[in-house]
Order: structure tokens, then C-alpha cells, then sequence
């Protein structure tokens, strides 16, 4: 019997145990009917030349702030390192935009400002609009002095979103607000945000998702999870199925904020229930903070940072309070994954998941730790002992991205606790790579080249090399192991008869390229359901794609087509 669509003549990497490699395989409606070598191939209505391109499964993308894309009304600070620039960089933005009430930006990074964190004062004349500034890892907000004016907090009130830091010597807000994400997502916070600031306004929430979906399908991604969605932005989703924007199969996670009671947890089981669910659109994972981020000495250390003696960060909540609200959630039947950075919160969450299993039972919950950036050695058997996920994103451990803050808070003597892509995956533990975009870039195949070379872009200051990994379990750390992860690994994951046809193929056989080639390579088909999402070539029939894509860090804040030598990218955990 004929196939829909035959894709023949490359190399077929289905990371399928049984049948690891092929030569050919066929798609009919959204499944895999076939796969084997390229002469006993069925016949089929339309094929795809591969000329040794490689397939493989569709990425599964398993941590991406589809809600934090880039904005294309706000000024991008991506990897600016100078405060002259980011005063530039305003200063043009709001004179080319004179009706915009806030000047909103993104992406800046902590060590803008030589030796100290940045401060309302640092942006005085730049203009006399109030300035709402994210960091890279949007758990800090930089204001002007107009800001903290709008926001009534000049004279040191308080505010639902985040904690405003006080000059001691004068009783005022310096300008800096920690402890942003966490309290952002919660339901004052929202609100306040929502009031308050216009780039959280529904409207520009919901182009984020439809912004960073769009750049998914380009690079091959075929499942996105949302890490955390607050109860009241849900709704959003339900708009983009049925305008038809959800190109990749998608899983949100709902936020759980710190101090929620029994009552939220209710809303969080009827929302599941009312919430519509389909192919394209699932719920049921909860969102957790074990502790905060390293760069700011916010995240929780078993020993002093390296730099700030005496200090170890903190944990979201008491232990013990953690724990039992853990142990509730697991009783309750979710599956609950946690945000923990330092080496101290990873435990207390490795701790909290051992008491929920002591009390309520062993079950395949695949409760998974998101980041697990300093992991104490005693800590690592435990992921595969007590069946946690790993979830990892390889482009964290980039020089690029930790080189000074993050490397000198935690100190030499711990750069081997440092993101153990290869120790974990030595251990039998389940391990899934994602972008955490807007942390990373969402391009997978930059977080490849950083799994396998963990050295920078261009190739510079490779750090920590025994926790480099090959190609292959990069790769199956995308896609199998990101389809492991929820539970999906019967129907995704893998390039096998009857599983959905959820495939991508790459411009060239990655696995016959040096890691700096592959960064070079892109998507040339992206198909969800054995239906093509993205079409570089125009080989299934879409227009074939022409237009490179613009960096958001750059002057388009527009991000289409990925050219072989372009990536989107942009500096959330």
C-alpha cells in the first residue's frame, strides 16, 4: 500500500532501539507507516529527496518562555555590555516612539554596570518617561527615577511584583526590583503588571506566544513546553488554537506561587478540567521554585558564595514548607516540575521528592528538576534512584552566557558541579535539553554545539570538558528524551511505525560535521502530525523560505526565516 510521503535517500537517525538507523521513511495522515531501507520502500503520492540529508525526530523544546519572547515594542539589550549603549539604545527608542507612555526593554545583563548592580540613577536624562527594564534571566527589573515615580514607590512602598532594593544610606528604591519572575507570575503580580506596565497587557502577551511559536516550526521544534503560566493568562492559548497558531504541539505548565493555599490548588484542578485540552494543547504539569538565580547570590548554596562570604542565597520557601507542599502536590496526582539553580535547592528538592514518595507512595510521576546548574556530587545518583528528570539546557553553560557573574559567584573550586550534561547521562538518569528561550537561543542546534564543545560561539574559553557530550546523546536528550519526560514516549520521540510523524530534517548530516559546522546548519522541513509546519525549500509544497531571520538583539525585533548563519537568539530562566 502506497504512503502519503516518502522521505528517502539520506539518513534517518530514529534513535529507535529496535531499529536505530534507517534509509527511508513514510508518512501517512499524522502517523509512521514505514521505515526500513530505501529499496524495499513502499510507493507513494509525492517523495522527498533527502540527498543525504539527515532526519530525526522533531525537537521536543522542553523549556521555553513562549510567554517571554521577544516584544517588538521594547529595546533590546541583548549582550550589551556598556551603559553608554544602553543609554543609547533608550534614548533612540523613545524618540522614535513619542506616544509610548513606558519605555519598555529586555535582555540586560547584571554586569552592565562595572562592580555593583544597575540603578535608577545610572539612566537619569536619558528621558523623562518612565523605563521598565528586564535582565536576561527576567528575575530582576531596572527602573528609572520617572518609573519608581509611576509606580508609587519613590518614597520605598511596596509593589505585588517583585522586591524594590533600599539604599540604606538614604531609605530610598535604588532603582533595582529582585525576586521579579517569582512574584510576577503570581496573581497581584500579574494584575499589577497587567495595570501598570504595557508590555504585559494581554495583547502583547499573547504576540509573544504567536512571535516564539513562529520561530519554533523554523528550527525544528515540534513540541514546546511553557514552564509557567499563570491561571489567568490560560485563556491565551485557547486563542492562538483557534486562530491556528500552534504550529508546534504544545504543554503548559501552571505556576504555583510561593504561599498559594489548599483554594489555589482547587483553581489549578478546575482549570485542568475547564482549560480545552486537544492534540495540539495540554495541561497537568505544576511550576515550582526551589530557589531563585545565581548571578544576583539569590539562589539557594549548601556552602558561602565565592565572592560574598557569609552568604548562601535562600530557598523559596522553609524547607519544611517546601516539602509539605510538595508532598501535597504529589498526592494530589501532578506532576510537578521545580526551577533549582544552587546546589542547596536542588537538594531540598531531591529531599522533598524522597518524602513524597516515603508518604505517598512510589509512582511514575517523573517529577523533574529544571536547570540543576551546581549539583552537589552526592546529589547526582539520586535523579536515576528516585526517577527525576534532568531538565537541562546546554546553551547555560556556555562562556557566553556565565563567564564572570555566574562563574566567580560560585568559584573555581565548583566549575565541576557546573551543568553535568555527561555525568548525568552516565548515570542512567532521564535527561531532556531545551533552549529556555529567551536565556538561550531557541535554535537546538546552538544548544547542540554547546553540549558537545561547552566553549563559546566562536570557539573560545572552553571550560569544564569532561561534561562534553557526542552528538548522538545531544541529540536524543532533544527529542526522545524530551517525549520521555511527559510521559509520551509511546507515540513521540522516536521515528517509529505507528508513532505520530513528528520529524524534522536538517540541511545536511549533522553527524558527518565538526561542531562548528553544525552551527551553520538549519531546518529544512519541520512536520508535526505529517504535516508540514515549516518548509524552507518548498519541497511539500509551502513557499520556499528566502527571508534570513533578524536577531532580536538587534535593530529588527522581528524574527522570520533562519539563515544558515543567523540565529535567533536572545540572552529567562
Amino acid at each position: 500500500m502506497a504512503v502519503d510521503t516518502l522521505y528517502t535517500g539520506g539518513r534517518v537517525r530514529t534513535f529507535d532501539p529496535e531499529q536505530p538507523w534507517a534509509e527511508a521513511i513514510g508518512i501517512t495522515g499524522d502517523r509512521i507507516t514505514y521505515v526500513g531501507s530505501a529499496a524495499e520502500a513502499p510507493a507513494s503520492l509525492r517523495t522527498v529527496a533527502l540527498e543525504g540529508r539527515l532526519v530525526t525526530p522533531g525537537v521536543a523544546d522542553t523549556h521555553n518562555h513562549l510567554l517571554l519572547g521577544y516584544d517588538d515594542l521594547a529595546v533590546s539589550l541583548d549582550q550589551v555590555q556598556s551603559l553608554d549603549v544602553v543609554r543609547s539604545r533608550i534614548a533612540k527608542f523613545a524618540e522614535a516612539h513619542p506616544d509610548l507612555e513606558w519605555i519598555c526593554a529586555e535582555n540586560a545583563l547584571y554586569s552592565v554596570v562595572e562592580g555593583r548592580r544597575p540603578r535608577a540613577d545610572d539612566l537619569a536624562g536619558v528621558t523623562d518617561r518612565p523605563v521598565f527594564i528586564t535582565t536576561y534571566d527576567q528575575h530582576s527589573v531596572w527602573l528609572n527615577r520617572p518609573a519608581l515615580a509611576k509606580l508609587g514607590i519613590l518614597g520605598g512602598g511596596d509593589i505585588a511584583w517583585g522586591n524594590p532594593e533600599i539604599d540604606h544610606r538614604t531609605g530610598e528604591p535604588t532603582g533595582w526590583v529582585t525576586d521579579f519572575y517569582t512574584s510576577a507570575m503570581t496573581t497581584d503580580g500579574l494584575a499589577e503588571l497587567q495595570r501598570d506596565i504595557p508590555m504585559y497587557s494581554p495583547d502583547r502577551r499573547y504576540r509573544k506566544i504567536v512571535n516564539s511559536l513562529d520561530i519554533a516550526r523554523r528550527f525544528g521544534i515540534t513540541t514546546v513546553v511553557e514552564p509557567q503560566v499563570p491561571l489567568a493568562e490560560l485563556p491565551l492559548f485557547d486563542r492562538a488554537e483557534r486562530e491556528g497558531k500552534l504550529t508546534s504541539r504544545t504543554i503548559a505548565a501552571i505556576y504555583h506561587p510561593v504561599g498559594s493555599d489548599g483554594d489555589f490548588r482547587s483553581r489549578i484542578t478546575e482549570a485542568i478540567k475547564e482549560t480545552p485540552q486537544h492534540d495540539r494543547f495540554r495541561l497537568g504539569m505544576v511550576k515550582l521554585y526551589a530557589d531563585d538565580v545565581i548571578e544576583p547570590h539569590t539562589a539557594a548554596m549548601l556552602e558561602d558564595y565565592a565572592n560574598r562570604p557569609g552568604h548562601r542565597g535562600h530557598t523559596s520557601l522553609e524547607p519544611l514548607e517546601f516539602t509539605q507542599l510538595f508532598v501535597e502536590l504529589d498526592r494530589l496526582g501532578y506532576q510537578v516540575h521545580t526551577h533549582a539553580t544552587g546546589d542547596w535547592g536542588i537538594r531540598l528538592t531531591l529531599d522533598a521528592i524522597e518524602a513524597a514518595q516515603r508518604a505517598n507512595g512510589t509512582r511514575d510521576a517523573r517529577h523533574g528538576i529544571v536547570h540543576v546548574e551546581c549539583l552537589a556530587p552526592e546529589d547526582l545518583p539520586r535523579f536515576r534512584d528516585l526517577g527525576v528528570v534532568a531538565a537541562m539546557q546546554p546553551r547555560h553553560a556556555s562562556p557566553d552566557l556565565v563567564a564572570g557573574t555566574w562563574m566567580e559567584n560560585v568559584g573555581e573550586a565548583r566549575w565541576d558541579r557546573a551543568w553535568r550534561f555527561r555525568s548525568m547521562v552516565d548515570s542512567g538518569a532521564r535527561v531532556t535539553f531545551s533552549s529556555d528561550w529567551q536565556v538561550g537561543e531557541m535554535d537546538p542546534l546552538v544548544g547542540v554545539y554547546s553540549a558537545m564543545t561547552r566553549a563559546r560561539l566562536d570557539g573560545g574559553d572552553a571550560w569544564t570538558a569532561d561534561e562534553r557530550l557526542d552528538l548522538d546523546r545531544t541529540l536524543e536528550a532533544y527529542t526522545k528524551g524530551g517525549a520521555g519526560a511527559f510521559h509520551h514516549e509511546n507515540s513521540l520521540g522516536m521515528l517509529r511505525t505507528g508513532y505520530l510523524a513528528d520529524l524534522v530534517v536538517w540541511s545536511g548530516d549533522l553527524y558527518a560535521m565538526e561542531p562548528a559546522e553544525i552551527l551553520a546548519q538549519r531546518a529544512d522541513l519541520t512536520v508535526v502530525g505529517g504535516t508540514a509546519v515549516h518548509d524552507a525549500r518548498g519541497e511539500l509544497g509551502g513557499a520556499a523560505a528566502a527571508t534570513p531571520v533578524q536577531d532580536p538583539g538587534g535593530a529588527g525585533q522581528s524574527c522570520t526565516e533562519p539563515s544558515a548563519d543567523h540565529h535567533c537568539h536572545s540572552h529567562t530562566h
